[in-house]
């Protein structure tokens, strides 16, 4: 489905935010508040918690963890002030391990205890991607980037496993290298594609049926680039099955407060002085 990104690439986070709250933003992120990293979402009940720490710990890839938010949903490193349940377009409910429903507003379901974790998201290294004349086909055609349960096992803790889910992106083979260079130089963000040109390769049978998301025109000479995806928990909890677990809907993303040229650094120093 088509929808219109333009009102909000220059506004600030905090002032999308703040649409997103008024119900005026639902549908996905990409491309909105041009600069900013943005971030997906778990919340889980305080006995999953370690577990999926941990699971994030042995997965750096597809989860790297920017926040980890606990005692209420409101958030202080990534977006002052900012909540969890309020200020994402879209999320996601799972109850023993299934997707029940959809909702644009999450309150009734964060309960004393639990605890909210940011993953850091492809969309935050789009933009150097396109200032290096690469395009993103998802936001040139304004809909959602395609992702894929892939082939690749993510490594196991606790009650969490599965797929690493993986996003694509279609360009050239030219563009492909220069993305690799691009992406491999921003570790926080998922880091350098894991496939390019053989979907085959990574499990993925037909890159017009994403398992989330939109499928996106690949045309002539273009070859689909994968790389690893903050979706990947989604499969996780499908497996683990927690009586409870919130997300973000695919693409509809948290918008930090934090410029995506200044994230790796500041995630760099944040590990140093922990």
């Amino acid at each position: 489905m088509a929808f219109d990104i333009t009102p909000y690439i220059h506004q600030t986070p905090a002032q999308v935010r703040a649409a997103i709250r008024r119900g005026e933003i639902d549908f996905p992120t990409a491309g909105m508040c041009a600069g900013y990293a943005q971030a997906n979402l778990v919340i889980l009940p305080p006995e999953y918690a370690a577990d999926f720490e941990e699971y994030t710990r042995l997965n750096p890839f597809p989860c790297p963890v920017l926040e980890i938010v606990k005692g209420s949903p409101i958030t202080h490193a990534m977006g002052e002030g900012a909540s969890l349940v309020t200020d994402i377009p879209r999320y996601r409910v799972y109850e023993n391990g299934v997707f029940t429903k959809e909702l644009t507003d999450a309150s009734a379901y964060w309960k004393e205890g639990y605890v909210g974790f940011l993953i850091g998201c492809s969309f935050s290294f789009e933009e150097a991607l396109l200032a290096a004349g690469i395009p993103v086909r998802h936001i040139e055609q304004g809909c959602n980037v395609p992702m894929f349960k892939t082939s690749i096992a993510t490594k196991k803790a606790g009650p969490f496993e599965g797929p690493m889910v993986c996003s694509m992106r279609p360009m050239t083979p030219g563009q492909a290298r220069r993305a690799y260079e691009i992406t491999a130089a921003m570790p926080n963000v998922h880091g350098a594609p894991v496939q390019i040109g053989h979907p085959e390769a990574i499990g993925v049978a037909d890159v017009m049926k994403p398992d989330y998301g939109d499928p996106v025109e690949i045309r002539e000479g273009e070859i689909p680039v994968f790389w690893p995806c903050g979706v990947t928990p989604q499969a996780a909890v499908e497996n683990a099955k927690p009586p409870i677990v919130i997300t973000h809907a695919p693409g509809h993303m948290f918008i930090t407060d934090i410029r995506n040229a200044d994230l790796n650094d500041y995630l760099e120093r944040r590990k140093q002085n922990q």
